[in-house]
């Protein structure tokens, strides 16, 4: 299949948990929503998706369902997910007359067959010609601004909302990944779990991420910091305020950034040696929402092989919440000289 003769309306997609990032080639990012959408119960229309949808998390009346229709970063809702890309596909191709566009789509590693024809079925429904996948890591490691085609070893780790991705690159393929279902929104979760059991609080979600944004750390901050959370009392059911500290975030989130650190082990473990002594030089690059930890960084440079011998600090990409969409847009505008990366990933 030729795979050149894509024009200036082709689009990048990131599917992720948290966010749809969608990127057209040469104008760059062009939409940047949360993953959730709004649909009428009783006649299944839309009535908001993206950030407007959001706000209504938690919110609803019992006719209106406010839902995130992606779980551990792959589709749990088929219908609801093939609705919301259909409207936000829509919003970009007549913004920018795209028509209908050749679409990559960014999948996780880890996603078996059923699950990445899912995703593929989601985007032709939602208006596309034809659809390229191409696995997250990969497409993170070209937006971090890799040389993934170069005979170089190279490992990035992205912390997206659903899953953690971990992969060595090398001459434009992944030659070991570990694809692990813990990530930003399980690190919600454990904060609030934590406020429920030591404050007697219950929490939304939003409040959790917002906490975790705000004062989260993977290690103790040089001056510990605080914020106000506000919830329902489990004991009185009434609005009750609390004060959370950075020392107790990082004890919510550990035994799951825990996980994350050991899943990086392990990739290192099952790497050649020829390019582990690479990733030895080079370091660990961090991508993703979780890349923005505070403290991250600084913690696999104690407990990696990698971080302890590497001449160079584990460090977080640029722009690191975009990188799986912007190596989307690479792919698009330099396909000849990133071929490789598409047909070592899965292709349709």
């Amino acid at each position: 299949m030729k795979l050149m003769g894509w024009n200036s309306k082709d689009i990048g997609v990131d599917l992720g948990t948290a966010n749809i990032i969608i990127t057209i080639k040469g104008k760059g990012i062009v939409l940047n929503e949360p993953s959730v959408v709004a649909i009428d119960k009783n006649n299944g229309t839309i009535l908001a998706t993206g950030a407007e949808a959001k706000e209504m998390l938690g919110r609803t009346p019992n006719d209106i369902a406010a839902i995130r229709p992606l779980k551990d970063g792959v589709i749990a809702d088929f219908t609801a997910t093939q609705l919301m890309l259909k409207s936000m596909l829509q919003r970009v191709c007549q913004r920018y007359n795209a028509g209908r566009p050749r679409v990559v789509v960014g999948v996780p590693s880890g996603i078996t067959e059923v699950e990445e024809r899912a995703v593929e079925e989601s985007v032709m429904q939602a208006g596309a010609r034809e659809v390229y996948i191409i696995e997250e890591p990969m497409a993170a490691a070209i937006g971090a601004n890799l040389e993934v085609a170069e005979p170089n070893g190279n490992i990035i780790v992205d912390i997206g909302g659903g899953t953690t991705e971990v992969a060595v690159v090398s001459l434009g393929g992944i030659v070991t990944s570990n694809s692990l279902r813990v990530a930003g929104d399980e690190l919600n979760e454990d904060i609030v779990n934590y406020v429920k059991r030591e404050m007697n609080l219950a929490i939304g979600e939003t409040t959790a991420e917002q906490v975790k944004i705000n004062i989260g750390c993977a290690k103790p901050l040089l001056t510990e910091e605080s914020m106000e959370i506000r919830g329902r009392h489990l004991a009185t059911g009434l609005p009750e305020t609390a004060i959370i500290t950075s020392t107790q975030v990082q004890e919510a989130m550990n035994d799951s950034i825990e996980k994350i650190v050991d899943i990086i082990k392990q990739t290192l473990e099952k790497t050649p040696p020829e390019l582990a002594s690479d990733i030895m030089e080079r370091g660990i690059v961090l991508t993703g929402g979780g890349a923005l930890i505070r403290n991250f960084d600084s913690l696999l440079a104690e407990k990696t092989p990698a971080g302890q011998v590497s001449t160079h600090f584990p460090q977080v990409a640029d722009h690191p919440l975009e990188c799986v969409a912007k190596g989307a847009e690479k792919t698009l505008e330099d396909l000849e000289k990133l071929r490789t990366v598409l047909s070592s990933s899965r292709r349709r």
